[in-house]
């Protein structure tokens, strides 16, 4: 099998991302190897989330800057600069929207990115944990079965204290009954020397094999390591991931306010869009400062990963077991290969002299035959415990699982984070130029409601004229075609309005107007002198109007001939 280095090789941001200058707080060099439990180390991770807090107050400083020239600065008064300036705040909000929306869509990739890349990890070292748990959990043979009388095991057929808990079930099992059926056969044996000495010889191997057992390691310690890693990375990532779904959802509703509110030119909209922008610019920041020091401190970590578990594995694992699953190949050799073979061959060996007593010892001895056939499908068990354990220990399941693991964090994940902070870039952006944006939008709005009020409460083209109209008394006594007939609750007595009616004030007709519903108008007026409808008349009204001022015209038009 390939070594780990020829398949796994750092990409290229991991690369870039690791030649950082790693600065302290009192801006000294640090080592930018891995090591999160320094803490030179940990402040150069903190320094670049102080970057960008210094980025973020240079965007407040600019802010509020723009904001002082923004009140400070006059309007120009020339037409053409009047249409400029809503043209530039609309498509300044347009473009800031789009690249906001932009923005919201890279970060959902990334967010998903580094998901997928953390729950591989994840996944990894549970596989991990899962082999380690079963060379611990591995059953121990048996030679009889469990409700079978049991004997008490000698103070020697103890196992080692540093077997795993696999190594121990299986050594002080075969131990303890290999002991008490040996025990036996020394009593059916006692006037054969030879047979004496088979069985001396069946207890020497066991002893070669608890001896060569004694250096498997314990795996107890790295499953706990494991599992615990485990949980608190899939507690972290889980919450990381739901606030930035969060944080992507309210950049979008402010999206969606700033441009109701510059639609409609409501101040609420706008404060609203502002405080909201303010702190979604907080969080952009806030956001990036945490991306980089994750990608920062994620590349450096694999750019030289062995090494790192090497340091952290050194007080629990041996250097040469560490390196076997690191390095797995053909040039690695295994360090249990020789424990696996001497068992094996002691295995062999304790057959071959059981088989021997069967065949030779069972015709002089018929009561040994009970005893050595439970040895046999002793020895029989421990063969198979022994494929399995082979089996567990080799190093190519746990080298793949390692190199997934490396796969999903230094690819996926750290790549999702790049596309986090290109989401927090963007984002600042757009809400810095969406703020702009509401600022002059909050300007205009405040200065044309101070030039609304400096103008004459007479000037029909005032369009406050229907609060004029409806705070001011009328008068003079005007029955308006609509006052009349809802007076009399009759159209038969609807008369034409005299024609002195032209010579009322202007805000007569104002109020007129107001009593139609429709908006003050200027042209209105002279159409109410010439006998003729407001245009906010329904057709109905128009035709009654028409019809009824004829009347009067064809009574009285003999008296006015032409």
């Amino acid at each position: 099998m390939p070594a780990a280095r020829v398949e796994y090789v750092a990409p290229w941001w991991v690369v870039w991302l690791h030649s950082v200058p790693h600065l302290g707080l009192r801006l000294q060099r640090v080592d930018s190897t891995f090591n999160p439990r320094d803490e030179n180390y940990q402040e150069s991770l903190l320094f670049l989330g102080l970057v960008a807090a210094v980025c973020l107050g240079l965007n407040l400083v600019f802010l509020t800057a723009y904001l002082v020239c923004v009140c400070c600065c006059q309007q120009d008064g020339a037409v053409q600069t009047k249409l400029r300036k809503p043209c530039c705040v609309t498509w300044s909000a347009v473009v800031a929207g789009l690249v906001c929306c932009a923005a919201v869509g890279i970060g959902f990739y990334g967010n998903s990115e580094t998901n997928d890349g953390v729950y591989q990890l994840i996944y990894s070292l549970g596989n991990a944990n899962h082999t380690f748990s079963g060379i611990d959990a591995l059953p121990p043979p048996e030679s009889e079965p469990k409700a079978g009388p049991r004997w008490l095991p000698s103070a020697r057929a103890g196992p080692p204290p540093s077997a795993s808990p696999q190594v121990s079930g299986t050594t002080q099992e075969m131990t303890v009954d290999l002991e008490r059926h040996l025990a036996r056969l020394s009593e059916i044996f006692a006037m054969r020397g030879d047979y004496l000495q088979t069985l001396k010889f069946l207890q020497q191997m066991a002893g070669n094999i608890v001896a060569q057992l004694s250096g498997v390691p314990v795996w107890t310690g790295v499953t706990a390591e494991l599992t615990e890693l485990a949980d608190q990375t899939g507690y972290v990532e889980y919450y990381r991931w739901l606030s930035y779904l969060l944080l992507f959802i309210l950049d979008l509703v402010i999206c969606f306010v700033a441009c109701l509110g510059l639609a409609r030119r409501s101040r609420c909209l706008l404060a609203s869009t502002l405080c909201c922008g303010l702190l979604a610019l907080l969080l952009s920041w806030t956001s990036l400062a945490a991306d980089t020091a994750a990608a920062v401190g994620a590349s450096d970590f694999c750019a030289a990963p062995d090494t790192f578990i090497l340091n952290m594995t050194e007080d629990q694992l041996s250097t040469e077991v560490t390196r076997y699953y690191l390095y797995c190949g053909q040039s690695v050799s295994s360090p249990f290969q020789q424990a696996l073979t001497v068992f094996q061959r002691s295995l062999t060996a304790m057959q071959i002299q059981v088989a021997g007593l069967l065949q030779f010892a069972v015709p002089m001895f018929p009561t040994a035959e009970n005893e050595l056939l439970r040895i046999q499908l002793l020895l029989n068990a421990s063969e198979s415990s022994l494929q399995q354990l082979t089996a567990m220990l080799d190093c190519r399941g746990l080298h793949k699982d390692y190199l997934d693991a490396l796969t999903g964090i230094c690819y996926d994940g750290i790549e999702g984070l790049l596309f986090l902070g290109l989401f927090s870039l963007l984002a600042a952006l757009a809400f810095s130029t969406m703020t702009c944006a509401g600022l002059r939008a909050w300007k205009r709005c405040t200065t044309r409601d101070r030039d609304y009020d400096d103008i004459d409460e007479d000037d029909p083209f005032n369009p406050q004229a229907r609060r004029i109209a409806a705070h001011n008394p009328p008068r003079g006594q005007l029955h308006s075609f609509c006052s009349y007939s809802s007076g009399l609750g009759s159209q038969t007595s609807l008369q034409p309005p005299a024609q002195t009616i032209s010579n009322a004030p202007v805000s007569e007709y104002m109020n007129q107007a107001v009593l139609f519903g429709g908006n003050p108008r200027y042209e209105n007026t002279p159409l109410i002198g010439r006998g003729s409808p407001p245009p906010t008349y329904t057709p109905s009204m128009r035709a009654t109007y028409l019809s009824l001022a004829d009347e009067p015209l064809r009574h009285y038009g003999h008296e006015f001939p032409a």
